[in-house]
């Protein structure tokens, strides 16, 4: 198997021996940057690293602290071996355009004095910053100088184009001064790690040399969500006959998901009872969506389910839906695509030619124009009407770019060898469809 782009080969025995991660977001959050932070933050512990995290209390996706966590005041606890200080963070009852920017601001402000004092108490090899948010990154670079630790940033968001294209911020003048803090702040790490093909193209634009970019996809882990035939337990619980065709979306629900499209196609086929669709998740946009769609005969909500559901969950679908808003395309992949992969059902994706999403799913996925409700309403149909069985082995070859066997090891190795001076390389821009082909043969 080809390894993953950029940098040295992975090593399941390499990683640092101190390193501070510094993020707003951490488990146990189940969705998002906090899951994968979490789950990076414990296998660097479990391969020997001594692992520090300075977080916000769990609040994504439904930007609400659960107990025993709260908002204001400062906690410390342990999970997977890895001490975690937890800093105030502001939350407002919508988080929606300029709030969603003083909840980061608000967690660098309360988080900034705990950060520099713990990376210069501990001085780690290296201090990993997680985007978002990259308001902490002032803070951790002047503090990791100061003791003498490399720096590594990990996009997880193009946070400020994210934040512009929709709309929490307006204003050219806003956008030059953001992009312009951006691109200086981006410059002071000694390595960039992302999530994409086309992250990396964006951060090349905004003047990080490709010595230092790498790209490690967010992961899945193949052997714990399975295709399963037969019985669901979601279909018992909520009395959806066997017959009943499910297209499912399950993940946060926010503006950057496009979930109106996939609620107005359901809207279209209302008449249709052979067709539900099910919303599985929580996020800002829920009450809205379920004030506006609830109603509909054939569109269930359903709350975020734990881990061990997951692979139900995913199995309860004919088709897993994948919206994506046209303005954040290509700022974010998807977390949410190796799990609907990895249960080896349908997929019917909004991606335009041209983006990432779009290329990586080409000839595996049903694809229809973002934005465009009218055409996955057909398709929906199309694929209800058919109810051809997937190729679960193509599915399963193509989870195999997102398996967390691989993909958390290498962080490890590119961290271990940043950490030690090393610079992380640049292969040339191999494309998705040499990754796909490689896959279909050695996976």
């Amino acid at each position: 198997m080809q390894p993953a782009l950029g940098g040295p080969a992975a090593d399941s025995g390499s990683a640092p021996k101190k390193i501070v991660i510094y993020g707003i977001n951490y488990a146990p959050e189940l969705l998002g940057v906090g899951r994968f932070s979490g789950e990076l933050g414990g296998f660097l512990a479990r391969s020997g690293s001594q692992v520090e995290v300075i977080a916000s209390p769990p609040h994504y996706p439904s930007w609400s602290i659960p107990r025993p966590y709260r908002a204001t005041g400062y906690l410390r606890e342990t999970i997977d071996r890895v001490r975690i200080t937890r800093c105030p963070i502001w939350l407002g009852k919508s988080m929606r355009g300029f709030a969603r920017l003083i909840a980061p601001a608000s967690f660098a402000v309360s988080s900034a004095p705990i950060a520099f004092w713990r990376i210069l108490r501990t001085r780690p090899d290296l201090v990993l910053v997680i985007e978002p948010t990259l308001l902490v990154a002032p803070v951790a670079l002047l503090a990791a100088v100061l003791c003498g630790a490399r720096t590594v940033l990990h996009v997880q968001d193009l946070e400020v184009d994210a934040a512009f294209a929709v709309g929490h911020l307006r204003g050219e003048r806003w956008r030059r001064a953001a992009l312009w803090i951006e691109r200086r702040l981006l410059s002071r790490f000694d390595a960039v790690v992302t999530i994409s093909q086309r992250m990396r193209d964006r951060l090349r634009d905004k003047q990080v040399v490709p010595e230092r970019l790498a790209i490690v996809r967010n992961w899945v882990d193949l052997e714990s969500i399975v295709p399963r035939d037969g019985p669901n337990a979601f279909r018992d619980e909520l009395g959806i006959s066997s017959d009943t065709f499910v297209a499912l979306y399950a993940g946060s629900v926010g503006a950057k998901q496009g979930l109106d499209v996939m609620l107005d196609a359901a809207e279209r086929l209302r008449t249709e009872p052979a067709i539900l669709f099910v919303v599985a998740g929580h996020g800002p946009a829920t009450e809205g969506l379920t004030a506006r769609y609830g109603r509909l005969p054939n569109v269930r909500f359903l709350p975020m389910q734990p881990e061990s559901r997951l692979c139900e969950l995913l199995n309860l679908a004919d088709v897993h839906i994948l919206p994506q808003t046209r303005d954040a395309a290509d700022l974010v992949l998807p977390s949410k695509l190796g799990g609907m992969l990895a249960s080896g059902r349908d997929l019917l994706v909004t991606a335009d030619a041209g983006t990432e999403l779009h290329t990586f799913l080409s000839g595996t996925a049903t694809l229809v124009s973002a934005g465009d409700s009218e055409s996955l309403a057909r398709e929906v149909c199309r694929l209800a009407r058919e109810r051809v069985v997937p190729d679960v082995a193509n599915l399963r070859a193509l989870a195999a770019e997102f398996d967390s066997r691989r993909s958390l090891p290498r962080f490890a190795a590119l961290l271990s060898h940043v950490a030690s001076g090393g610079s992380l390389g640049d292969p040339g821009g191999a494309d998705e469809t040499s990754y796909r082909a490689s896959h279909a043969t050695t996976a």
